[in-house]
C-alpha cells in the first residue's frame, strides 16, 4: 500500500476532507523529525502542508496539531500547498514539536516572504522585495533547466562544475540544523554573506541558538548536507532584458558589475573578457581581494570582490588564473620565471643577483635551462641583442565596447525604469511594491512594515476600498 493511500485513509478516519486527485504528479520530500535522520515521503504535488503533517504525525505517533513544519527559515502553514511553499523535488523539511516557553512564532506575520523568492541587491538593499510575479513576466530567457525563474546563482563544484541556479537555505549557527525560524528575511547580499546579521529562534529541543547561518546549494540536483556551493552575487537573472555590453544580445543569466552604471555582460562575453586579460597578464592586484578585474568598460571603483566569479573561465583556465597570481607574487619578490616553453618554473636567483639564471632540477621540478635574466634568451656573455617582449605591468588596456552599448547596458537604468512603470511605493515605508494580478488589497512585503493599503488610491485598506476598488 502506498503512502498516498495510507494518507488518504488516515485523513478520512480523522474527518479531514480532501479532494480526489486522479493521476496527480507526485514528489519526494525528506522529512526530519526532531533532527533525526531524514525519511523520504512521497506525496501528491498538490498536497497541503496539513496533509503532510497528518502523515508524519501518524508515523511518529504524535498529534498532528502539535507538529510544526519548518522550511527555509519559516514555518509552513496548514492551508499552504507543497507547491505553493516553493518546495522543490528532494527538499528536506524539518518536523518539530513546540518547545516549552519558546516565545513568539517569529514568521507568522511575515510568512509570505520566502528565501526562494527573494531578489537580493548589493547596491540598493532597500529595493529588495519579495518576488511574487510570474516567471513568464520577467525576461527574455528562461534561466534554470526546468524552465523556472531563478533568483540565486552559484558555482557548483562537486557535480556540475559550472554556474548553475542556486537555492538559498538557512540553519542555526549553533546546532547547524535547519530548524531556525527567522526574525526577518534577508534584504541584501551582506545579510547572507556576513555572519551574525540576522537572528531567529532555533526550534531544536535544547538548542539555545539564535543566529542565522545562510548557505547556498545547487538547485539542479539532490545535494547532501555537506555539499555546498559558492555564491555568485553578481550573477543574476536578466529579467530586465538588458543587452550585453559586449555582444549586445539579450541573454540570461548575466553578470552585473558593481560600477556606478552597473553595466551588464553575458557570461560568455565575461569569460572572453577574463581570458583576454589573463593572456595579457592584465589582472589588477588588490591587497585585500587578490587579483581581480574591474568593469569591462573600465569604470572606476568596480573591482570584482568575490573571486569565484572567475570560475566561468573553466577548470583549466581557472588553474591558469591561480598560477598567474602565484607568478605575480614571485615577480614582485624579485624572482623570475623560466622562459623555456612547457616549463615556467618560478625561480628566486641567489644574492647578489647575476645575469646567469639556471632552472635547477630539484624534486622533479625545473628543466635545467640556463638563461639570461634580462632578455630571457639562452645565457650569453656581453650585452643582450634583444629585450623581453613580455610586459609584467599593471592593467592599462580597456575591454573595447561600443559607446552605444555602454549607454544601453546599464542594469540600474533598466531597473529604475521598470520600477517606475510597474510598481507603487508603499504609503508607509516607501518600498517599491509590484502588483501581479489579483485584487487591489496590497500588503507591504517588508516584514518590518507589513502595512495593508489600496493599490488604486494608496490609502490604508478600509471598507470603502473593499466596496469600490477591490477588483478595480
Amino acid at each position: 500500500m502506498t503512502q498516498n493511500v495510507v494518507l488518504q485513509r488516515f485523513l478520512s478516519l480523522a474527518g479531514v476532507h480532501t479532494e480526489e486527485r486522479q493521476d496527480s504528479p507526485t514528489s519526494t520530500v525528506f522529512v526530519r523529525f526532531n533532527s533525526g535522520p531524514g525519511v523520504a515521503v512521497e506525496v501528491d504535488a498538490g498536497s497541503s502542508v496539513g496533509e503532510l503533517k497528518a502523515l508524519v504525525a501518524q508515523q511518529q505517533g504524535v498529534s498532528a496539531g502539535q507538529l510544526r513544519l519548518l522550511f527555509a527559515g519559516r514555518e509552513l502553514q496548514n492551508r499552504d500547498t507543497l507547491q505553493g511553499s516553493d518546495l522543490p523535488e528532494q527538499s528536506t523539511v524539518h518536523a518539530v514539536l513546540p518547545r516549552p516557553h519558546a516565545g513568539l512564532r517569529l514568521q507568522e506575520k511575515g510568512a509570505g516572504q520566502r528565501l526562494t523568492r527573494l531578489e537580493l541587491h548589493t547596491a540598493h538593499p532597500g529595493l529588495a522585495v519579495a518576488l511574487e510575479t510570474s516567471p513568464a513576466n520577467h525576461g527574455p530567457a528562461e534561466d534554470s533547466e526546468d524552465g523556472g525563474y531563478s533568483t540565486f546563482y552559484v558555482f557548483c563544484k562537486s557535480v556540475c562544475g559550472a554556474v548553475r541556479p542556486g537555492k538559498l537555505r538557512v540553519r542555526c549557527g549553533a546546532c547547524k540544523q535547519s530548524t531556525l525560524t527567522l526574525s526577518r528575511g534577508p534584504s541584501c547580499w551582506d545579510d547572507v554573506l556576513l555572519p551574525g546579521r540576522i537572528h531567529g529562534v532555533c526550534q531544536s529541543e535544547g538548542c539555545p541558538g539564535n543566529v542565522a547561518e545562510f548557505y547556498l546549494k545547487c538547485a539542479l540536483h539532490p545535494t547532501a548536507e555537506e555539499d555546498l556551493s559558492v555564491a555568485l552575487p553578481l550573477v543574476i537573472s536578466n529579467h530586465r532584458a538588458v543587452a550585453c555590453i559586449a555582444c549586445t544580445d539579450v541573454l540570461s543569466p548575466v553578470l552585473v558589475f558593481q560600477c556606478a552604471d552597473r553595466h551588464v555582460i553575458c557570461l560568455e562575453c565575461f569569460r572572453g573578457y577574463c581570458l583576454t586579460r589573463l593572456n595579457d597578464r592584465q589582472f589588477i592586484h588588490h591587497p585585500s581581494v587578490g587579483y581581480s578585474l574591474p568593469c569591462a568598460a573600465g569604470c572606476p571603483d568596480s573591482l570584482i570582490k568575490e573571486l569565484h566569479h572567475f570560475r566561468v573561465l573553466g577548470n583549466e583556465q581557472y588553474m591558469r588564473y591561480h598560477g598567474y597570481g602565484a607568478e605575480e607574487c614571485l615577480l614582485q619578490m624579485g624572482g623570475v620565471l623560466c622562459p623555456r616553453p612547457g616549463c615556467g618554473a618560478g625561480l628566486i636567483p641567489q644574492a647578489p643577483p647575476t645575469q646567469r639564471v639556471e632552472c635547477e632540477r630539484i624534486n622533479g621540478l625545473g628543466c635545467g635551462f640556463v638563461f639570461c635574466r634580462d632578455c630571457k634568451e639562452e645565457f650569453h656573455e656581453g650585452e643582450c641583442h634583444m629585450t623581453a617582449s613580455c610586459s609584467w605591468g599593471g592593467a592599462t588596456q580597456r575591454f573595447v565596447v561600443d559607446e552605444g552599448a555602454l549607454q544601453r547596458s546599464r542594469w540600474e537604468l533598466a531597473s529604475h525604469d521598470t520600477i517606475r512603470e510597474t510598481t507603487k511605493p508603499c504609503p508607509q515605508c516607501g518600498v517599491p511594491v509590484e502588483k501581479n494580478g489579483g485584487c487591489m488589497h496590497m500588503v507591504c512585503p517588508r516584514m518590518q512594515c507589513s502595512s495593508e493599503w489600496c493599490w488604486v488610491c494608496s490609502a490604508p485598506w478600509n471598507r470603502d476600498c473593499m466596496a469600490n476598488h477591490w477588483f478595480g
